[in-house]
């Protein structure tokens, strides 16, 4: 696969460099579930600290193959990552560049590539690997305003805002809880496709509108029978339930319902 060969020689390009601790490797490759269409997830180790400077960053991944293009992770929550675009051949390589103190908090536990003086297998052996699962309360807190919001963005006509609104909340919000009831890791939508019981993905997909008031309505009527149903079976006595907002809501989802 053009994913290994790019990581064996990134390995042998790296390795010599003396600010370089060693290199690991994440994402599908530790489940065996590469393919044509895997991104490659890289962890690049070092000395001093490389993430400050874009500049630094673009140096390595230059060095790594036919770069094409790269620019870092902050609207995904991490800008240490430089997302790159090699050619020959055409391929997505995430590089993360951290400092050895830095490895220890990690989500996974990748593969190491090279470890010099087996600095990375020690910061692995004494530390643990923490995936952030969603908060419940967060969740409970923010969900019906959120559909207020989206009756507002229907009522008003804004069907494209409503429907790319209920997409954050796919990713958000019933992705991962429906992730958890199936005991996956909760990554948003990834893989639901095959990851979820077909009633579950059946229920999710019923929150999909199509562009027009009457499909929007009935999507946001599953995504509220959709939360109520994974509150019930996931969330414990101490999330605090916001039932009074949750009435006043529902009232005007009905009032937005029987304008014509």
């Amino acid at each position: 696969m053009i994913q290994r060969e790019f990581a064996n020689k990134a390995k042998t390009i790296l390795e010599p460099d003396d600010n370089v601790v060693g290199l690991a490797v994440a994402g599908s490759w530790l489940t065996n579930e590469i393919d044509e269409f895997s991104d490659l997830d890289l962890i690049l180790v070092t000395k001093q600290k490389i993430s400050h400077d874009k500049n630094l960053m673009l140096d390595y991944a230059k060095r790594l193959g036919d770069f094409l293009s790269g620019f870092t992770g902050e609207h995904v929550g991490e800008p240490r990552v430089l997302i790159c675009l090699y050619d020959n051949p055409l391929l997505h390589v995430d590089i993360k560049f951290v400092t050895l103190e830095e490895f220890h908090s990690r989500i996974e536990t990748p593969t190491l590539l090279f470890d010099k003086n087996g600095q990375l297998e020690k910061a692995i052996n004494n530390s643990q690997a923490k995936f952030p699962y969603p908060d419940y309360q967060w969740i409970e807190d923010r969900f019906c305003s959120c559909i207020h919001y989206a009756l507002l963005k229907i009522g008003r006509g804004e069907y494209l805002e409503a429907y790319d609104f209920m997409g954050f909340l796919r990713m958000v919000v019933f992705g991962p809880l429906l992730h958890i009831k199936n005991d996956n890791l909760p990554r948003g939508v990834r893989k639901v496709e095959t990851e979820l019981e077909s009633e579950d993905l059946a229920k999710l997909k019923l929150t999909i509108p199509i562009y027009n008031r009457q499909s929007l309505l009935e999507s946001l009527r599953n995504a509220v029978s959709l939360y109520r149903q994974l509150r019930t079976e996931l969330f414990d006595n101490n999330v605090s339930l916001q039932n009074h907002t949750d009435k006043k809501v529902m009232n005007y989802f009905e009032e937005i319902e029987n304008r014509k």
